[in-house]
């Protein structure tokens, strides 16, 4: 009996998080309210305070879904002691190969990036996006001057903002590619362009194998 009470509660937590997500879409964070939530997944306002403790807290939920399996292919790198430079590419390209092929985190993305505003009631969002940034930067620096140690590389500017120009090269690619998605391709123009860049700091064998690389993009083809 507990466990049923358990799944079916996780049951209504999803569903409140997928309308959520589509409700954002569609009209923007300001302008759904908690009952426009409610009302779509088919429960009460009540079931979201049981499980969330404001529209932040539920947001911040929604991003977790689809952004804690990239933070944690980012947090690998650092334990990447055969090549961290490939390592910390490969989690690049995977996210934006995550991007370009899974509808939801698109749908997740394109709200977190345009249909959200720093409004008071939404400090805590603006927190955790600060908060996961560093920690985004923070394991992307520790990977980059790894692979720096390794190839005795005399980088052309400091490590932090080596690592920053590398965060911006994706964070950018991405918020432009969600403006119009046929505009380019995310994947193949991320591959390039990243490996530019490493190539431009001074990295010798900044691209993965092709074998690497071949599995996932026929996947999607």
């Amino acid at each position: 009996m507990v466990r049923r009470t358990k799944t079916e509660a996780l049951a209504t937590r999803n569903s409140l998080l997928d309308a959520a997500e589509h409700l954002f879409q569609a009209r923007g964070v300001s302008r759904t309210s908690l009952n426009d939530i409610a009302t779509e997944a088919g429960t009460t306002r009540g079931a979201i305070y049981w499980h969330f403790k404001d529209k932040a807290d539920l947001f911040n939920a929604m991003m977790e879904r689809v952004t804690m399996p990239l933070e944690c292919s980012l947090a690998d790198t650092a334990l990447a002691t055969d090549d961290p430079l490939r390592a910390l590419r490969e989690s690049m390209m995977g996210a934006l190969r995550q991007t370009a092929t899974d509808e939801q985190t698109r749908r997740v993305f394109e709200v977190a990036t345009h249909k959200v505003e720093y409004v008071p009631e939404m400090q805590a969002v603006r927190d955790r996006h600060l908060r996961v940034r560093n920690e985004c930067m923070a394991m992307t620096q520790a990977a980059l001057g790894e692979a720096v140690r390794r190839e005795k590389l005399p980088l052309a500017i400091p490590l932090p903002a080596a690592a920053l120009g590398l965060h911006v090269i994706v964070d950018g690619l991405i918020q432009n590619w969600l403006l119009d998605p046929d505009a380019f391709d995310l994947v193949q123009c991320g591959r390039e362009t990243v490996d530019t860049y490493l190539a431009g700091l001074g990295f010798r064998h900044p691209a993965a194998s092709t074998a690497t690389e071949a599995a996932p993009s026929d996947a999607t083809a």
